[in-house]
């Protein structure tokens, strides 16, 4: 019997409404499906996050490991499968095969070690993983299809009109939307990755002792400059002294011009407000503290 946790269940209601509850509803029976369909025996317990089920499995035909994720096909998620065949493996766990039933997106994936992410290196150690990452993924154009940052900043930048002035820091969003609008008729074309925070990166599997490269997973990709993919990591394990030496540290790696990095990072600041306004909510301090700083560059 495949049990879908609480916290997940609650998540996908709140956020997706009755297609987030016919979803959770679905799960065990697609889940069931899927083992059997591509012959899977399941080696663990099911791990989870707020979008996605991930059941650890071996392939009963080799005995590979792998993971097997079930999630809602949203805007967001739907481009993962081919975001990851982009990649083929480089910087990334491989996909080894995909499917969908009834709106839920199914992915075989390469297994990776979840107890080893960059939460156990030093904060400075954890950026150059990531810088080094993000310079691999962001070479790769991205496939047709995908969701654009063109599209994304004109939807941002027409809500960040309807702010009103007296709104939780809508003098900084609106200087962010400005920033914005000085680089948003050249979005870019890279594949993005969009979340590769330090708990989306995760050590593999592929040497015989476990100790093999990083890999970026569960990415909600789109095509885009790669400044839209450096905000993450500015924020994880935050200290207010950091953030301009890693914005450096992440320019300097990915070989960006730092003044429209600044204009896309800026962008993630914005769309954290207008998320978060939509919420009821103010913009976090984290998320301001950057906001203010990049804007002081």
């Amino acid at each position: 019997m495949i049990e879908v946790p609480d916290a997940l269940a609650q998540a996908q209601v709140a956020y997706e409404g009755e297609a987030g509850r016919a979803f959770v509803a679905g799960l065990p029976g697609h889940a069931a499906d899927f083992l059997g369909r591509w012959r899977l025996r399941r080696t663990g317990p099911a791990l989870h996050g707020m979008t996605a089920l991930v059941l650890p499995v071996v392939r009963e035909d080799d005995g590979m490991p792998a993971a097997l994720k079930l999630q809602l096909l949203t805007e967001e998620s739907e481009g993962e499968a081919a975001a990851l065949d982009a990649w083929g493996g480089e910087g990334a766990v491989r996909l080894l095969a995909r499917g969908e039933a009834d709106g839920t997106g199914v992915l075989l994936l390469e297994a990776a070690d979840p107890a080893a992410d960059l939460e156990g290196l030093p904060p400075h150690a954890a950026v150059e993983v990531v810088a080094r990452l993000l310079a691999r993924l962001t070479s790769v154009p991205a496939p047709a299809g995908l969701r654009t940052l063109g599209d994304v900043a004109a939807r941002m930048l027409a809500e960040a009109g309807d702010v009103p002035s007296d709104a939780p820091h809508a003098p900084l969003l609106r200087d962010c939307a400005a920033a914005v609008r000085e680089v948003a008729d050249e979005p870019g074309d890279r594949l993005l990755h969009w979340d590769l925070h330090f708990q989306n990166i995760l050590r593999s599997r592929r040497a015989p002792d476990g100790g093999g490269p990083w890999l970026a997973i569960d990415p909600k990709p789109l095509a885009g400059d790669p400044g839209f993919d450096l905000f993450p990591v500015l924020r994880n394990r935050f200290e207010p002294d950091d953030v301009v030496p890693r914005f450096d540290l992440l320019t300097g790696v990915l070989g960006l011009d730092r003044g429209r990095a600044r204009a896309w990072t800026l962008a993630r600041v914005l769309q954290e407000g207008l998320w978060r306004r939509r919420d009821g909510e103010a913009l976090g301090d984290r998320e301001a503290f950057v906001g203010r700083t990049l804007l002081a560059l």
